[in-house]
């Protein structure tokens, strides 16, 4: 929980640096809208580390700093050019990625515990990540790539 909760953090910060860098408006609506979902992801965790009886703490995560780094890289190297928004989104879904992966993990580690209040809460946020991947995807497929290969 450390983990995931440190990259949410990071991702708050890094959301509106994309959605500055996004040229097309459903990108930077995207990234402003998954801002606003990932402070509920931070709050619905600070409520997953109360129920458990642990204070909201997070812990370094390289491979968010990196994924994150990757997203910063790629802001650098294609501003201006068509494909800055095909690749923010590759690197917003490899964001997403990461989350669903550890949100799927706690949500699992959680109903062996028997702490269905905790999977409830896990649950609503991976729902929410899973949904937000296939949104990228569709915009993806649908505007930001098609753009890069006109």
């Amino acid at each position: 929980m450390k983990d995931i909760y440190f990259a949410e953090r990071q991702i708050l910060r890094a959301l509106p640096k994309m959605a500055r860098a996004a040229q097309s408006k459903e990108p930077k609506a995207g990234f402003e809208k998954h801002r606003e979902q990932t402070e509920g992801h931070v709050e619905r965790l600070q409520e997953v580390f109360e129920l458990v009886g642990r204070r909201a703490q997070g812990k370094t995560c390289e491979a968010i700093q990196g994924i994150i780094a990757e997203g910063e890289e790629i802001i650098e190297e294609f501003k201006g050019s068509a494909a800055i928004d095909a690749g923010l989104i590759s690197s917003a879904q490899a964001v997403e990625q990461y989350d669903i992966a550890r949100y799927g993990t706690l949500k699992t580690w959680a109903q062996t515990l028997g702490k269905k209040d905790v999977v409830a809460l896990l649950d609503k946020t991976l729902q929410e990540e899973t949904a937000t991947n296939k949104t990228l995807s569709q915009l993806a497929t649908t505007a930001a790539n098609q753009k890069v290969a006109a």
